[in-house]
């Protein structure tokens, strides 16, 4: 009805109506807008237009307001004053130069009718009304949804979400709207009442709550609220955020699946079997294994059974079966059930078979043959010590096996459809004979009563020992096939003369060397020889620079006869004589230049000899 009065209202705003007082000495036009609208708390000025033919100084407007039927007086004014002001509106009320009436400060309960009386003296000219419309837009709307969920299976209608708009005027009004569609009242199905609270500020507070039957689809709906009110002659909407609600239903489907894929599984893995159903809340899962009897066996002790997730860690042969997945629903105690056939690859008996089998002796040859059992197609590796391979295939023939050739190998079956599948089985080729000794320190330079060390190394299967026909420490190092003994001993006369006896023995036999040490004073007295050749070297390398030194200097005096003795008076003519030859001429004619100078001819200088005495 408010509605429908604000429409005719804005319909004659600003309308003029034109009220004529037939006076006996005057007449008067006076308009006024049907409707004036001001927000709360805003300022409302209301004109009041009039034109008097004899337009009189005397002239007056007095104002009122409607209460329930009773006109009340607002105030007079006279000119542009104002007289004889209402006490609720003190304060409140001022007069523009058009005369329009302005009311600061508007309030809800300004909202009413005042009316326009123009007078002169105390005579009444004419007059009319206008309706004050005030307004409050409303907060925006607050939703929220049920705690408690909603069931598809509920026999009363569940309550879907509550939702309130504060300090609006005039009241409004709530919609409700599901994925964005306005939902309508439907019978059983659809309810939504509200309510309306007057505020003691006189602004109402709108409350709706949505009650709906719900289906499992509804698990994804968004419901939301709008409120709705009238501002300025026209219907606004302000809207709530989008909410959804926890539904409740039934499984209607049961799925049970492995974790991996039940195609690559193969033995040592961790496999879990995932038990899913399409129901909220959750139903209780229990899952079993059929036996090799064909009876079910109940796994739901194993950790995290009951929650849907069945762990099988390190799953083998035995772990392949049919697997089942029960559950239960709590509200109607209605059982599904799903089975899932889990296969686990798997490679088992890997054995090797050495052909012949007899023990081996340096320069046979065997044949070693790999199997092994799987549903798989499989190949075949041979492997060393090294992790290496030596050859492909299940058979691996080796020829002239020696010491040296003997070794572990490894047999490595692998499943190339399943990534991963793999066994092992290690053989080892042991050629089988007596020792063999490979190295020994011999001969041995030492000096008596020297600690020296002494090494023997041999080579056999079955693993030999090593004897030594001396006492001392001695220290063994195994590799392979190999033997190493060290013996610390300090060297004594009788160890000279006979030397040390190295003995290898195995249940094959004996071997045995004997290692020579030979004394270091020979090699002594040779290096003694030499030192001395050389330092003799020197000395007369020394004494032929000082002879030719004293004769640069002159201090040799030499005669052109060809002999001369150089003498002193105490020493006596034989002590020592040297000769010296030369093939060069220049060098001679240098060499045996006299004291005064003179040079001689190549014929007396081809021979000479120095008589050098003390």
């Amino acid at each position: 009805m408010a509605g429908g009065r604000r429409a005719a209202g804005l319909a004659l705003r600003w309308g003029c109506c034109l009220l004529l007082c037939c006076a006996a000495a005057s007449s008067l036009e006076l308009s006024m807008p049907a409707v004036v609208e001001a927000e709360a708390g805003g300022t409302a000025s209301i004109e009041c237009n009039f034109y008097t033919a004899e337009n009189g100084s005397s002239t007056s407007i007095t104002w009122f307001y409607m209460d329930r039927n009773n006109r009340v007086r607002l105030c007079r004014i006279a000119g542009s004053e104002i007289l004889e002001e209402n006490v609720d509106y003190k304060g409140r009320l001022s007069v523009g130069k058009d005369q329009a009436l302005s009311i600061s400060r508007v309030t809800v309960q300004d909202a009413r009718t005042f009316v326009c009386q123009v007078g002169e003296g105390s005579r009444v000219l004419g007059e009319n009304q206008t309706r004050l419309h005030v307004y409050k837009v409303p907060e925006a709307p607050e939703i929220v949804a049920s705690s408690g969920g909603a069931s598809v299976r509920s026999s009363e209608i569940p309550e879907i979400a509550r939702c309130v708009s504060k300090n609006g005027f005039p009241p409004p009004n709530i919609t409700w709207h599901k994925n964005g569609e306005q939902l309508q009242p439907e019978e059983d199905t659809v309810k939504m009442p509200s309510t309306l609270t007057r505020e003691s500020s006189g602004l109402y507070t709108v409350s709706s709550t949505l009650f709906a039957r719900v289906t499992r689809e509804d698990r994804h709906s968004l419901y939301h609220c709008a409120v709705h009110y009238w501002l300025r002659g026209q219907r606004r909407t302000a809207e709530s955020r989008r909410v959804g609600i926890t539904v409740f239903y039934p499984a209607k489907h049961v799925k049970l699946q492995v974790l991996p894929s039940s195609a690559l599984v193969k033995e040592g893995d961790d496999v879990k079997l995932v038990c899913e159903a399409d129901s909220n809340p959750a139903p209780v899962y229990s899952f079993l294994k059929r036996g090799l009897d064909d009876v079910w066996h109940d796994l739901s002790s194993l950790p995290d059974a009951s929650s849907g997730v069945l762990n099988l860690h390190g799953v083998n042969k035995s772990s392949s079966g049919l697997y089942k997945c029960q559950t239960l629903d709590l509200d109607d105690m209605k059982q599904m059930e799903k089975d899932v056939e889990l296969v686990v690859n798997y490679i088992e008996g890997v054995h090797v078979k050495m052909e012949p089998s007899s023990p081996l002796r340096e320069g046979d040859s065997v044949r070693l043959s790999c199997n092994a059992h799987s549903p798989l197609s499989l190949d075949y590796q041979w492997r060393d010590e090294k992790d290496r391979t030596v050859a492909r295939g299940n058979q691996l023939f080796l020829s002239n096996l020696t010491f040296e050739t003997s070794r572990n190998l490894s047999c490595k079956v692998m499943a190339p459809s399943v990534p991963g599948l793999e066994q092992s089985k290690r053989v080892a080729v042991a050629v089988e004979g007596k020792p063999r000794i490979v190295s020994i320190s011999s001969p041995l330079y030492v000096r008596q009563d020297e600690v020296v060390n002494l090494t023997c190394k041999a080579i056999a299967f079955p693993r030999p020992s090593v004897h030594w026909s001396i006492n001392g420490t001695a220290h063994e190092y195994v590799e392979d096939q190999h033997i190493t003994s060290n013996l610390t001993v300090q060297v004594s006369h009788d160890l000279l003369r006979a030397g040390a006896m190295c003995r290898v023995s195995n249940a094959l036999g004996v071997s045995e060397e004997r290692i020579q040490l030979l004394d270091q004073k020979i090699p002594e007295s040779k290096g003694v020889i030499i030192v001395a050749i050389i330092v003799c070297i020197l000395v007369v390398a020394v004494l032929g620079s000082v002879i030719y030194f004293l004769h640069k200097k002159g201090k040799i005096p030499c005669g052109r006869a060809g002999k001369q003795d150089i003498t002193r008076p105490e020493a006596r003519k034989d002590k020592i004589v040297v000769e010296v030859k030369s093939d060069k001429v220049s060098e001679e004619a240098g060499l045996l230049q006299g004291a005064n100078g003179e040079k001689r001819s190549a014929a007396d200088q081809s021979e000479k000899y120095i008589d050098l005495r003390n």
